[in-house]
């Protein structure tokens, strides 16, 4: 039976539908909350129950890659039974599911998510139907030291970087995050991307190491991490450290308000083709941005493993999402209906795929908003970059113990000698 027939037997008993949005204590609230008050930053969403037979694409989908990225999640979740709020389903319910995740064959990652969870179709403010796009680790090439080839820096968390998180001030800042910098005794905002990027920066925070170009740099911090192989042809990472503070400013959307780029030609690509044809405005156009993201380094022992999301552990290719953490909590499966970049480089293909919210992002704001995780190298590069489409969200959460129906294990067949 599907998810859909046993949803009145548990935690949704009496409800048809949830609505939940974040709380100042980073709760979710069941509605109608009389005795809670929503967070006015975060958007509210509405879960309905739904049957996994009645998912877009459902069955097409091999969950046995969601199934891994979720035993990623799993260490964390147990670790922090307040991580889910009780509309999420209870810590035991979580705990109990993820070491039923460490005992199942990927052969039988269908039935566990089928038998193990009920569905639940999405909605927020603006509907049903959200945005899809996408993200990689980029592979570039980097030095230690400054040259003509390699003049771009990037650099670590500075050490003049205060970074205040609100939860601690939520009653005055309905938990926003800042960032900014000590002058005197005052609090004041961090420096922009135009600021960074001028020569005397450099004096105050040394460069972890050196790229090949401004928009390598820019493209790195978009994307929050990378690979950079070094002159000497060691291959490190670089992983998020911090941001200075500045919102972040799509310079794609001004390449299509000034009529460079037409909407439906707009990607990646096209914005990097654009900053090379144009040396004299690249600069100035990447500075529209503010926003600045500094790293850490790390050995790349293992090229297979990707880099650490939000959530810190490994992204998944193609079952890792970033959400807005200030809804959807990491380790929850999210199953996606939306147009990607199509396989053969041509338009866009329709996608289902269940994926784990792992990772956030500056960009991704809203209830149904997700960015999927590709991986790394000119492949993932291309269908991350050319992957901006509508989708919908289904998400699974546990249910309760007396709802899990019995279901044989899968059997593992010996291959004939």
């Amino acid at each position: 039976m599907g998810a859909g027939g046993a949803i009145t037997t548990g935690r949704l008993t009496a409800f048809a539908a949830l609505t939940i949005g974040l709380l100042a204590a980073a709760a979710v609230a069941l509605s109608p909350p009389a005795e809670l008050r929503r967070t006015p930053t975060a958007p509210a969403a509405t879960l309905t129950p739904v049957a996994f037979a009645d998912l877009p694409g459902w069955a097409e989908d091999d969950p046995a890659g969601a199934l891994a990225a979720f035993r990623a999640s799993c260490p964390g979740i147990v670790a922090d039974p307040g991580r889910f709020s009780p509309v999420f389903g209870a810590a035991a319910d979580w705990a109990r599911v993820c070491a039923a995740a460490a005992d199942t064959l990927p052969a039988g990652a269908r039935a566990f998510f089928e038998t193990r969870f009920e569905a639940f179709a999405v909605s927020g403010p603006d509907g049903a139907t959200g945005l899809v796009t996408g993200y990689y680790e980029p592979e570039l090439d980097g030095s230690r030291t400054w040259s003509m080839v390699f003049p771009e820096p990037a650099y670590p968390a500075p050490a003049d970087l205060v970074t205040v998180d609100a939860a601690a001030f939520a009653a005055l800042l309905n938990g926003q995050r800042l960032a900014g910098k000590v002058v005197g005794a005052r609090l004041v905002p961090y420096d922009t991307r135009g600021q960074i990027g001028a020569y005397s920066y450099g004096r105050r925070n040394r460069p972890l190491l050196y790229l090949r170009s401004q928009a390598d740099g820019f493209f790195l911090q978009i994307q929050g991490s990378g690979r950079v192989r070094l002159t000497d042809g060691t291959l490190v990472r670089l992983g998020y450290a911090a941001q200075n503070g500045h919102p972040y400013t799509a310079i794609g959307g001004e390449l299509i308000a000034r009529g460079e780029i037409a909407r439906e030609d707009m990607s990646m690509a096209a914005i990097r083709a654009w900053l090379a044809a144009n040396p004299l405005e690249a600069e100035a156009l990447m500075n529209r941005n503010a926003s600045y993201v500094f790293f850490a380094e790390s050995p790349l022992d293992d090229p297979s493993v990707g880099p650490k999301g939000a959530e810190g552990v490994a992204l998944t290719p193609g079952r890792s999402l970033a959400v807005d953490a200030r809804v959807w909590p990491y380790g929850l499966p999210v199953f996606v209906a939306g147009r990607i970049a199509a396989a053969d480089g041509i338009g866009e293909e329709d996608m289902a795929r269940l994926m784990v919210a792992q990772d956030t992002g500056g960009a991704i704001r809203g209830v149904v908003r997700g960015d999927i995780f590709f991986g790394w190298g000119a492949e993932a590069e291309r269908r991350a970059g050319g992957t901006d489409g509508a989708a919908r969200f289904y998400v699974l959460l546990p249910r309760p113990p007396e709802a899990v129906p019995s279901v044989p294990e899968p059997l593992s067949v010996a291959p004939r000698p």
